[in-house]
């Protein structure tokens, strides 16, 4: 019987984590972000996902402006990430690859980064400049 529990804690390891959900405004675009405030949640980020809705994403929460750098470490798909000030202005967007280690860096200190599928900015032409409003103080 302890076999059988290790092995279901053990999948249950791997499931995603629900974080909680709050609505941010690109635009005219709404978006539904997973918020990750602390350590832990930053750390599991969207890691073990196998896909996201077209208008979801996950906000990362850093509490103060600090140079950040994301990777993709067990995150299995394709994502874009946009590295906000605490102003809500996006300072630069990165494209991620699935399960690589490479580090994508804000290029100032960053409040924020807003990780979405990839492509989703720059099919909606959001780019460096634009605002994301929203965003939990």
């Amino acid at each position: 019987m302890a076999l059988a529990t290790f092995a279901a804690s053990s999948a249950l390891a791997q499931q995603p984590v629900k974080f909680p959900v709050i609505p941010l405004n690109a635009g005219i675009h709404v978006i539904k972000a997973e918020v990750a405030a602390t350590e832990a949640q930053r750390e599991q980020g969207l890691m073990h996902r196998e896909k996201m809705g077209q208008n979801e994403g996950m906000v990362f929460l850093f509490g103060a402006p600090a140079g950040v750098c994301m990777w993709m470490k067990n995150t299995l798909i394709p994502l874009s990430v946009a590295f906000i000030d605490e102003a809500g202005k996006i300072i630069n967007i990165e494209d991620m690859e699935p399960q690589t280690l490479e580090s994508h860096c804000a290029k100032k200190p960053a409040t924020y980064a807003l990780e979405m599928n990839r492509g989703w900015f720059k099919q909606r032409n959001i780019k460096a400049g634009s605002t994301i409003d929203g965003l939990p103080r």
